[in-house]
């Protein structure tokens, strides 16, 4: 275009920057292929590794499963289980990503001819992670081989009482491990403090480790010649659970995981799950769903169960061969979805009432009796969101026992800090990842706590808060504003956390209309000097400050827009317009 744009401060109050140094990326006119290479490449993809990237798959991602600590020992142990016929027991996490990796390994069994047990922990009973107790009543009940997925990484006394039994117990997890790890009979993680090459791979949800080892143990089964009296079957049909999972534990999506995602949004488009079909049924999705239906409308009715529900629907309807259970399932997780939104809603304000008297710490830290514990995870990402700053969100009980959720801001690891405090006494348990962490405290250290967090943590956030910036990927002109634009732009995904979806910037425009619809989200009708126009949507912003510039602007003044391109289909006409992130003056 030639246009040059320089915002230096935006009604938002924070730079524009270019997330690629190339005209091209930001120039709508280069051909539709030479904006999805500089869209690939803007998110770390080598130029000669465009192809591969363009159109991600299994086969091009996928590391050799032994390069994983464990991962043969693992494998070997579950082959033993098939052929002997041993009774197997599945533990997985109460979230999405527990219910579809103990659901790809429950299906995976089956279709071995080994009948596995999941077994789906009730979050306000019995908490996190495997008990020493269900541990050990699964093994009184026949079990002779447990495998927990997407915990039990710290589960050093539960995996102790687990030995004493005695019964074997593979751990499958992606969650941060400390120096020692627990006796587990194979620990299968690639965040080990001792893994070697798989360390590499880090970034995948505890599904896609649970998907690599049902790989290596086709594999062991085929080289045992298993498969000489039995059918071998396709673990890539259950790539629609593995994407799922990966989506909505909003895992990065860079290397394999992008191939998950983009393989598995093919297998979902043809509704093999029985499960995942009635869910996309409820969820009103006719449409063959993309990574973003993973994040927003699929993930959080699975999640729902686990939360406010009953913990095993999420597994129950992922496995479930019965359609008519199916659709009753779904049905009951759409509904607990709706209650789950009510309770959020009401912490939220407590948390938001609460942090307004936290003071300026690094890390916001709030507590309150009788909060659900089951939405207090969602309410500390929207606290992250607000302040632009980690949060944790305690749930006190009678006893004074909180527990706690966290969500953190990119460059800032708070599972590795809450594992620092719990090494220095300060917590119960606790555990995570780089973006989320769980933990169990005592009330009167909650203080000590986030004094700790803010010592330790202080000087990091204040750098990645600032190099906060607003990236841009293209400029384009309002007439710019296309459906073959979006096309383009959907090109370089599937897009999510640590791959981001493309922002355009369009401009300059004038406020034709402006209103407010739904809850608090501002609708504008924006024009060009050229004469072209489109529609944009700010969400729950009306009270803000880019609300109350498009509410007051006058036909006058002139802006930029930045935001993400998306299709309106809504009408005869299929169109396209911006979800706005910011805005600025343009004059």
């Amino acid at each position: 275009m030639g246009t040059v744009l320089n915002i230096t401060r935006s009604i938002l109050g924070q730079p524009w920057h270019w997330r690629s140094q190339s005209a091209d990326a930001r120039d709508s006119g280069s051909t539709p292929g030479d904006l999805v290479a500089q869209l690939l490449m803007a998110r770390g993809c080598p130029p000669e590794a465009v192809a591969e990237h363009r159109n991600p798959s299994i086969r091009g991602f996928m590391p050799d499963p032994s390069i994983f600590r464990d991962m043969d020992r693992a494998a070997g142990r579950l082959a033993d289980a098939v052929i002997a016929q041993e009774a197997i027991a599945v533990f997985g996490d109460y979230d999405v990503d527990g219910a579809t990796s103990a659901a790809l390994l429950v299906l995976l069994l089956r279709q071995l001819g080994v009948a596995a047990r999941p077994y789906i922990p009730d979050r306000l009973m019995e908490g996190y992670g495997p008990s020493g107790e269900a541990l050990v009543r699964l093994a009184g009940e026949g079990a002779r081989l447990i495998v927990t997925v997407d915990c039990g990484a710290q589960a050093f006394e539960a995996l102790e009482m687990a030995r004493a039994v005695p019964v074997d117990v593979i751990v499958v997890d992606h969650h941060q491990c400390a120096t020692l790890l627990p006796p587990a009979f194979a620990m299968v993680n690639p965040n080990r403090m001792d893994e070697g090459d798989g360390a590499a791979h880090g970034h995948l949800a505890a599904v896609g480790v649970a998907f690599l080892l049902g790989a290596a143990l086709i594999r062991t089964l085929r080289a045992r010649g298993y498969f000489l009296e039995h059918s071998e079957p396709r673990l890539l049909d259950l790539l629609d659970i593995v994407a799922l999972g990966t989506v909505a534990d909003v895992a990065a999506l860079k290397g394999l995981n992008r191939a998950f995602v983009a393989q598995g949004l093919k297998v979902m488009a043809g509704r093999r799950n029985i499960g995942i079909a009635a869910l996309l049924d409820v969820a009103g999705l006719r449409k063959p769903p993309t990574a973003t239906d993973l994040g927003f409308a699929l993930g959080p009715r699975i999640n729902a169960g686990g939360r406010v529900g009953k913990s095993d629907l999420g597994v129950r309807l992922l496995t479930t061969q019965n359609a008519d259970e199916a659709h009753a399932i779904a049905a009951e997780l759409d509904r607990l979805n709706e209650e789950r939104r009510a309770i959020e809603g009401d912490v939220q304000l407590a948390a938001e009432a609460a942090a307004a008297t936290a003071g300026n710490r690094a890390v916001l830290v709030v507590a309150g009796q009788g909060w659900h514990p089951g939405v207090i995870g969602i309410v500390a990402g929207r606290l992250k969101e607000k302040f632009g700053k980690p949060a944790i969100v305690i749930a006190l009980d009678r006893t004074g026992t909180g527990k706690g959720s966290g969500r953190s801001i990119a460059g800032v690891d708070l599972g590795k800090a809450v594992l620092a405090a719990k090494e220095h006494g300060l917590l119960v348990a606790g555990g995570g990842h780089a973006m989320a962490a769980g933990l169990t405290i005592a009330h009167d250290r909650i203080d000590a706590f986030a004094g700790f967090l803010d010592t330790l943590l202080a000087q990091r956030i204040a750098v990645a808060q600032g190099a906060r910036a607003l990236l841009l990927d293209a400029l384009v002109a309002p007439g710019g504003v296309t459906p073959a634009l979006v096309e383009a732009l959907d090109e370089g995904g599937p897009y999510g956390m640590g791959w981001p979806a493309p922002r355009v910037a369009a401009g300059p425009v004038r406020i034709v209309k402006a209103d407010i619809v739904g809850k608090g989200h501002v609708r504008a009708i924006l024009a060009g000097d050229d004469g072209h126009s489109f529609k944009a949507v700010a969400f729950r912003a009306a009270d803000g400050a880019l609300g109350q510039a498009l509410l007051s602007a006058g036909p006058r003044r002139r802006l930029w827009v930045a935001g993400r391109a998306r299709i309106d289909d809504w009408g005869a006409h299929k169109a396209a317009e911006l979800h706005l992130d910011d805005a600025a003056w343009a004059d």
